[in-house]
């Protein structure tokens, strides 16, 4: 059926945009018939049998607790409490200080450190950094888990409170305790919050008529910004696109549909949505033809819409997908809001590839599967601390495998800080202009974190990948 505008939202809930303290990283679209929480939903006043034991607890606290209650929090507590027993980490209840920031992330940019988070097994884990942030800058990567924010711990906290320490305005400092997936040590990251620019779409024309889109997120101009940059590259004669889906944490239905009728073709399925009755709802695109072949890359932070899209694009279209499994995202959202403001979010549906495959917890597999180097993923050096031979721990570990990914060789991987792995830093030191006192500090860790950044740009082994790929189509 055609994608119909209507009055409420279902969501496909990712993550939260850490510094916008709004949920982010959804699928949303409209339908109509759905149950909402309304009157009913309500225990303040009820007469039904199964609200009595709230009501008798409110009245207790309300009479007999020894300080004056705040009835207001007690009700968000009992939504929460409700919610938590749910055992859902896409359901959540959102007062209405944190549903304004859910709002504001639509908007086209936010203040914090760029990264958008979920909560995995009562932590506060990173689901992706945003593509030019200061939480990319600093190496921040997935399945990182942030475990104190300026000394607050964030263990078993409700995401969307998470969210609202870790954002903050422009020039502040986030002062993060992270741990990561196989080590026990804890690292520090010093983030400044800055203004986080929301656009959606980069394009960039390469050689041999192909043409290369990103799309970071599905927001509201994603559509249109997709169409506008495609249209230059049809213009320019292309002849292959690649679409760029990696660290992509989801977004807009609207969004995902109106680009798909540009590249699905036959008027194929785009995906369904299955309700708990069994009753689907099917989207198809409006394209007839095919007009070129199409690549698609993706990795472990392409969820949620963007993973509609590359089971879309591999399913119905035919077009293989380049690089790592995606996340596993695949149940739909509804969204209410409340008259004071606050909002309620929970799971009512479930979306299905176009085959009929349920993704969740699965993730999309790649036709073609390439990893990226280790100092793709490699967590940013503090240039206050000294590193020097002897130390042990993450951080030398960290610095061995950026020399390694600046083409030198520090002898050993395993966090040990040797004779081999100083004499590697004397030679960064001497090629930069640095004096080569073979310690990591300063200047030479601002410089090694650059060279990295660098060659991140200039070695990009799953986008070669995907252009090889592509350009065997184009024959």
């Amino acid at each position: 059926m055609h994608l119909r505008k209507r009055t409420l939202a279902l969501l496909l809930v990712l993550a939260l945009f850490v510094g916008s303290a709004s949920t982010y990283g959804f699928l949303q679209f409209r339908a109509n018939g759905l149950p909402l929480a309304g009157k009913d939903a309500s225990f303040i006043g009820s007469d039904q049998k199964e609200f009595a034991k709230l009501n008798e607890t409110l009245r207790i606290l309300r009479s007999g607790y020894f300080q004056k209650v705040d009835e207001q929090k007690l009700i968000d507590g009992a939504i929460s409490g409700m919610i938590q027993a749910l055992e859902d980490p896409y359901t959540s209840y959102m007062d209405k200080e944190t549903a304004d920031q859910f709002h504001m992330s639509l908007s086209s940019s936010f203040e914090g450190i760029g990264a958008e988070i979920k909560s995995e097994n009562g932590l506060i884990t990173v689901q992706s950094p945003i593509k030019g942030s200061p939480a990319e800058k600093a190496g921040l990567r997935p399945n990182d888990q942030i475990r104190k924010v300026n000394g607050q711990v964030l263990d078993g906290m409700d995401l969307n409170q998470a969210v609202l320490l870790i954002r903050g305005k422009k020039g502040t400092e986030a002062n993060l305790e992270i741990t990561r997936a196989g080590s026990s040590d804890v690292m520090h990251v010093t983030i400044i919050r800055d203004e986080i620019p929301r656009e959606t779409v980069n394009a960039e024309y390469l050689n041999d008529g192909i043409g290369k889109i990103q799309i970071t997120d599905f927001g509201e101009n994603t559509a249109k910004r997709f169409e506008e940059e495609l249209k230059k590259f049809e213009l320019k004669g292309l002849k292959g696109l690649l679409i760029d889906l990696r660290g992509n944490p989801g977004g807009y239905l609207e969004a995902v549909s109106e680009i798909s009728n540009l590249l699905i073709p036959n008027k194929e399925i785009i995906v369904q949505v299955e309700y708990r009755n069994g009753q689907k709802e099917i989207f198809r695109s409006k394209l007839e033809k095919s007009k070129y072949p199409i690549v698609t890359l993706i990795d472990g932070g392409s969820a949620s819409a963007s993973e509609i899209m590359a089971a879309a694009l591999k399913e119905s279209g035919g077009y293989p997908l380049v690089g790592e499994k995606s996340f596993g995202k695949g149940t739909v959202q509804q969204s209410k809001e409340y008259s004071d403001g606050s909002n309620l979010k929970f799971t009512m549906a479930k979306w299905l590839t176009p085959k009929g495959n349920w993704i969740h917890k699965k993730g999309i597999e790649p036709d073609y599967p390439v990893s990226l180097p280790a100092y793709y993923k490699v967590t940013a050096l503090n240039p206050q601390t000294a590193l020097k031979r002897e130390m042990n721990g993450t951080a030398v570990k960290t610095l061995q495998e950026m020399l390694i990914g600046v083409g030198l060789v520090p002898g050993r991987q395993d966090g040990y800080f040797s004779t081999q792995t100083e004499e590697a830093v004397k030679t960064f030191q001497r090629m930069n202009g640095l004096s080569a006192t073979g310690i990591v500090e300063g200047q030479t860790t601002v410089k090694l974190m650059d060279a990295i950044r660098e060659k991140m740009k200039t070695n990009d082994v799953q986008l070669e990948k995907a252009i090889s790929v592509l350009r065997s189509m184009m024959k």
